[in-house]
């Protein structure tokens, strides 16, 4: 883990001043180096005496071709003294200059990682924000906010999705104790009592049941990819999902509408079979006694569509996305004792996992009309 001293700030900018004052370096030992050579090269390029001229210097008489060999070892000399003391100072200036705008420009890299350091699943509320510069550092500061926001929406689903479970669990669980409690208190149960509560905890096992089962369906197609591929006709999925619910249509007297035309797709069988049977399960259940049901299968260049619209109590227009939300029910009066909230929330995953889409809206004087559009088999 990264400690709170900005260590791998320190080492960058450490390796950044290395390599700016290096670089220096070498380019001020080459110019020193060409210095050294263009003065040699200036001094032998004078005219010279003809051999064995000898020439008086401050009283002394020198041949011309020694002091020529003279003068340029002094040039040169004096080259390397003034160059060695100006190498210095430009090593050491690069070096401090390169150290000190280093850790100007390194200070958004450290806030970064400070902000990522203090962050956990309990403070994911904490952000970078903006940044003194307008370089990639900045870019990444913005992709970094973006990434904990999309963390902390997940974080928060997470959080919502497992209160709503433990609550639904309880439920059942609840009435079990409750009715073991109030049967075992009584002394004088007798064999129709120990039914009735038989019963009751049957079928609160069986929401229980369904429940968990709806759940480990949810989790394993949420934003999981198809494991079998295969042509499926939208059609027969509906006849076979509609067999399944339409002795619960009958008790209801709900009028049902098959517009079934053929509309082929690639993917699941088992896994659009569940997508029918889930929105004609809601149909049947969230509906009104003597009620309507309108399913509609229709195929595209590209894109099939399978419409299911029901009748039902009025609802909310800003609240019918929210039902695709696991647990989210349209009030008191959409809501089925034998329903866990999950439907339209595996319709959805299952819908995504094939590459389609999923949208609901209002029927007008009540109801819901939801529809599923999948890419046509080609």
């Amino acid at each position: 883990m990264l400690g709170r001293t900005g260590i791998p700030a320190r080492g960058l900018r450490a390796r950044i001043t290395i390599l700016a004052t290096v670089l220096v370096a070498i380019v001020s030992a080459l110019l020193l180096w060409l210095a050294w050579t263009l003065v040699g090269d200036a001094v032998a390029g004078v005219p010279q005496l003809p051999p064995g001229t000898i020439v008086e210097v401050d009283g002394v008489h020198v041949k011309a071709a020694d002091l020529a060999e003279h003068l340029r070892d002094q040039a040169r000399g004096r080259v390397v003294v003034a160059g060695g003391i100006a190498f210095c100072f430009v090593v050491a200036a690069a070096g401090i200059l390169a150290w000190t705008f280093t850790s100007r420009v390194l200070q958004p890299l450290r806030d970064i990682t400070d902000t990522a350091e203090r962050l956990s699943g309990e403070s994911m509320g904490e952000r970078i924000g903006e940044v003194s510069t307008r370089d990639e550092l900045a870019q990444l500061a913005r992709t970094i906010d973006a990434m904990l926001d999309r963390l902390q929406s997940a974080f928060d689903a997470q959080r919502h999705f497992v209160a709503n479970a433990s609550h639904e669990l309880r439920t059942p669980l609840s009435v079990i104790r409750t009715e073991l409690d109030v049967t075992l208190s009584d002394e004088d149960a007798d064999e129709a009592e120990l039914r009735r509560m038989a019963e009751v905890v049957r079928d609160a096992t069986e929401r229980a049941e369904r429940l968990v089962s709806s759940l480990l369906l949810l989790a394993r197609t949420d934003g999981a990819g198809l494991v079998l591929t295969e042509r499926v006709e939208l059609s027969e999925v509906v006849q076979r999902a509609w067999s399944a619910v339409e002795a619960e249509a009958a008790r209801r007297e709900l009028g049902i509408d098959l517009r079934l035309a053929p509309a082929a797709t690639t993917g699941d069988a088992a896994l659009l079979e569940r997508v029918a049977g889930n929105l004609l399960e809601n149909a049947v259940r969230h509906n009104v006694d003597g009620g309507w049901i309108e399913v509609t299968t229709a195929a595209g260049e590209r894109r099939t569509a399978l419409t299911v619209r029901s009748s039902g109590p009025l609802l909310d227009p800003g609240t019918v996305t929210e039902l695709f939300e696991p647990f989210r029910r349209a009030g008191v009066a959409r809501t089925a004792r034998s329903g866990a909230g999950l439907g339209l929330s595996i319709v959805r995953a299952a819908a995504e996992a094939h590459r389609g889409t999923v949208s609901a809206e209002p029927v007008v004087g009540g109801g819901l009309s939801v529809t599923v559009h999948l890419p046509a088999a080609t």
